[in-house]
């Protein structure tokens, strides 16, 4: 692999270090992986094993419980090797969010083994029975990357009691997230899609199982119970860093790729590099100082609401509404950088053996997650000039 974008061999207690070690083998089995449409299991567990999956985890469950910022500066790099390792990564990641909600006890029988895998989808795709001290919970869900892999899995459901939906104080539907074993689960094979092919992220199902009360979270109406600033920090923000950080990571790795093929490639019939024409001098340089300023943008952000984040806990709208942008924008800005390398590929870039046409595809995908998908600008939008927005979805 190229020089990479961040040096994380000094984060995380080992768990950069660990990581470091295991990019050649996850950017060698991409190709694999993209076939398989999931996470090949050994090399999930091997992942589990360096620490990738306990970035946000509570330390008092034997987590890192990172900063943002290096959870972005791991996932980026993750996705550096291939974005569906570092997709299925920074999914699991988020979802050990909910422990730091949970009581102890039910959050150590989920997440407390270090390398438990875990996932699943937010989405209230779910219906869930109020029956007093559990759920009865049915439901099926989309885009469960990574869940093959998993011990756990959460599904978002409306909650109904006595067959009534029941409401937020504002009115709106209330729903929670509902943890459950693998176990229970009924795995659909949906996962056929352009892009992002190795995620495994098809659709999974539950039908009238139980779930102890205690094994679910409300992100929106429930408090954490760790009063660590990182469970301060914007929570949809932190999803959409996490997936903005992937599409960073794709995009470099493809800008890399293309610059080195650039340089060794010669033109038909010419003797010339394809570096030394001014075509291709332009479109690298301005898909560089596109990327640069990407990263740039959303790190600022990030520093910006951990600050607040770590002082009284109240992170400001504009520093949410910047977050959010920064995001959306380093997954757009990222697509375009995977289409200017693809591009420039040429036609060996369309064969199915082009790492090229892989990143293009999977970048093109990052782009429709809901947490970076261009509502989001309408969304920020709305911060920018004064607007009323929903601070709960912020």
């Amino acid at each position: 692999m190229a020089g990479l974008q961040y040096d994380i061999s000094g984060i995380g207690n080992g768990t950069g270090k660990a990581l470091l070690a295991l990019l050649p083998e996850i950017a060698d089995r991409a190709a694999d992986t993209e076939k398989a449409r999931r996470l090949p299991a050994d090399l999930a567990e091997k992942m589990a094993a360096a620490g990738a999956f306990n970035l946000s985890k509570p330390t008092s469950l034997g987590g890192l419980q990172l900063p943002p910022l290096e959870f972005m500066q791991l996932i980026a790099t993750m996705a550096e090797a291939d974005a569906s390792a570092g997709w299925c990564a920074m999914i699991a990641v988020t979802s050990t969010l909910g422990a730091a909600y949970m009581d102890e006890a039910s959050a150590k029988d989920i997440f407390g083994p270090d390398d438990v895998i875990t996932g699943g989808v937010f989405a209230p795709m779910g219906k869930a029975e109020d029956m007093g001290d559990h759920y009865l919970l049915s439901g099926q869900w989309q885009w469960g990357s990574g869940s093959a892999n998993c011990s756990w899995l959460g599904g978002g459901a409306m909650i109904f009691k006595d067959g009534a939906l029941q409401k937020f104080e504002n009115g709106a539907p209330y729903h929670r997230m509902l943890f459950f074993p693998v176990s229970e689960v009924s795995f659909i094979d949906s996962w056929h899609v352009s892009g992002m092919k190795g995620t495994g992220s098809g659709d999974f199902s539950v039908e009238n199982i139980k779930v102890p009360k205690g094994r679910s979270v409300s992100f929106v109406g429930d408090r954490p119970r760790d009063s660590g600033a990182l469970y301060k920090f914007p929570l949809f923000g932190l999803l959409a860093l996490g997936v903005s950080s992937v599409a960073l990571g794709n995009a470099r790795a493809a800008l890399e790729e293309i610059k080195q093929v650039a340089i060794n490639k010669k033109t038909p019939g010419g003797g010339r590099s394809m570096a030394q024409r001014a075509t291709v001098q332009a479109d690298i340089a301005r898909a560089t100082a596109q990327l640069r300023g990407a990263f740039s943008f959303l790190e600022d952000a990030v520093e910006k609401a951990w600050q607040e984040a770590q002082g009284n806990g109240n992170i400001s709208p504009n520093a949410r509404g910047d977050l959010r942008l920064a995001c959306a924008h380093a997954t757009e800005a990222s697509a375009e950088v995977c289409k200017t390398a693809y591009t420039l590929g040429g036609g060996a870039a369309v064969y199915s053996g082009s790492s090229l046409q892989r990143r293009f595809r999977d970048a093109h995908v990052a782009t429709q997650h809901i947490a970076t998908a261009p509502a989001v600008f309408e969304l920020a939008g709305r911060v920018l000039l004064e607007q009323p927005v929903d601070m709960a979805m912020l």
